[in-house]
């Protein structure tokens, strides 16, 4: 399989949900589709695990260390409206 982008996989995973809950496939049609969706829900989850490793290193601080700061749109440290 080419390299999938985490949107294209997540565009064809809720194709495959809506496809399972219909009701409309066979049961071998179901396990394919199930078997797809299991491989396209793992590539996510790594993909979403790799991006947050990446965003920890950009928020070390300069003695190494990780500053944990809860994402909120109201605190954008590059915001000086505050």
């Amino acid at each position: 399989m080419a390299k999938q982008t985490f949107e294209n996989a997540m565009k064809r995973l809720e194709a495959i949900v809506q496809d399972l809950e219909s009701g409309d496939l066979t049961l071998d049609e179901a396990m394919k589709k199930f078997q797809e969706g299991v491989k396209l829900s793992s590539l996510c989850s790594q993909r979403l695990d790799e991006t947050e490793k990446r965003v920890s290193i950009l928020l070390k601080d300069e003695d190494g260390k990780v500053r944990v700061e809860p994402f909120s749109p109201d605190n954008n440290p590059n915001d000086d409206t505050a």
